[in-house]
């Protein structure tokens, strides 16, 4: 009897062990294991030392003196955090907000797929999506609009685990994947028939500077839609709560200075859109946004204890465990934003490229 029940205590105890490593373990169960997770392009052993500059140089984002050099620290932080979003959260690297009856997956889907359709594009049409992580929006807008989509990105890792991406989905037809700076985009003018932009343009140091890159790209009469990450009207900078939880996003998303709501239309304009529209997609009626970070607190305490133990087997980089500690304490800093309604991830604002340099009216 006694070796029946150490037999069934140890098959137990198997059983809990693959249910939480594997069953709850990766947000996308063909995407990053755990037993993967990397410094991206960052070899193993200067991740820790990494990512000490990083939390350094984005400690006061918005004192930051060299604006020169965000986008290098733009670069290290998806070096040091793809992998765990990748695992932990999917291929989608953006927020969307809840729809009752549906899975994350396909609220994400679902928002990803309102950018595209905002832009009004055609079936083999040429886009661009400016700031396109390891793919997983573009792999969902080339599959609803059959739409040409390039995507850019700073960091090389993300390059090539998009293209890896696209060829298991059967989308690298669809898809192009170009490593480059959106700040100083490889492209000719007039090049795409639309563009977007899902929660990527705030890791710009200046927004006027990634929005004229935009227009430029773009061919006269085309339209181009963007979620951005700002303050809201709610957000009162003498309110030391408020600039806290302001501050711990912008720390733990590499983000150099929130920009306030009030700031988006008007940059579009200067740079010559027209603004066809504009709103808050993380308004009510929209169902709140970070409920999903508030659901996953058991996850994040099961993959924290995860990485802790990969690493200490030296399976999981040092300084992952960092890493991924800065992300949970960025989880709460981000649903307090979310619940007290002075942060939003998804103030979008459609724009169009005049069909010529005179017509330049705009409403909203």
């Amino acid at each position: 009897m006694d070796s029946l029940a150490l037999f069934c205590t140890g098959a137990l105890l198997a059983a809990g062990i693959y249910w939480f490593v594997c069953v709850l373990g990766p947000a996308e169960q063909k995407g990053k294991r755990a037993v993967d997770l990397s410094g991206g392009s960052i070899s193993a052993e200067k991740v820790q030392d990494n990512y000490k500059q990083y939390w350094s140089f984005f400690r006061r984002p918005k004192e930051i003196e060299t604006a020169e050099k965000v986008p290098d620290f733009v670069d290290t932080f998806y070096n040091l955090v793809t992998d765990i979003y990748e695992w932990g959260w999917g291929q989608s690297f953006h927020f969307s907000p809840s729809v009752p009856g549906k899975s994350h997956r396909d609220a994400t889907r679902l928002h990803e797929e309102m950018a595209v359709n905002l832009i009004q594009v055609r079936p083999g049409d040429r886009i661009l999506d400016v700031g396109c992580g390891v793919g997983g929006p573009m792999r969902a807008i080339a599959a609803h609009s059959r739409a040409r989509v390039t995507g850019i990105t700073i960091n090389e890792y993300q390059v090539n685990r998009a293209r890896l991406h696209n060829r298991k989905a059967g989308l690298d037809s669809l898809c192009e994947v170009v490593c480059g700076n959106f700040l100083q985009m490889p492209f000719p003018d007039n090049s795409f028939d639309g563009a977007y932009s899902i929660e990527a343009t705030c890791h710009a140091p200046k927004l006027e500077e990634v929005y004229a890159e935009i227009f430029r790209v773009l061919k006269p009469g085309s339209m181009y839609v963007s979620y951005e990450w700002v303050t809201t009207d709610k957000y009162e900078a003498g309110n030391p709560e408020h600039v806290e939880v302001i501050q711990g996003i912008e720390r733990g998303d590499a983000l150099p200075g929130l920009r306030s709501y009030t700031d988006i239309a008007e940059t579009a304009r200067k740079v010559g859109f027209e603004v066809v529209k504009e709103k808050d997609l993380a308004k009510p009626p929209a169902q709140p946004w970070w409920t999903r970070l508030k659901m996953g607190r058991i996850a994040y305490w099961r993959n924290h204890i995860l990485v802790t133990a990969l690493a200490a087997l030296g399976i999981a980089p040092k300084g992952t465990v960092d890493v991924h500690d800065m992300l949970f304490k960025t989880a709460d800093y981000l649903t307090k934003g979310g619940e007290t309604g002075i942060f939003t991830p998804m103030h979008m604002i459609l724009c169009r490229k005049p069909e010529s340099p005179s017509d330049s009216s705009s409403s909203s």
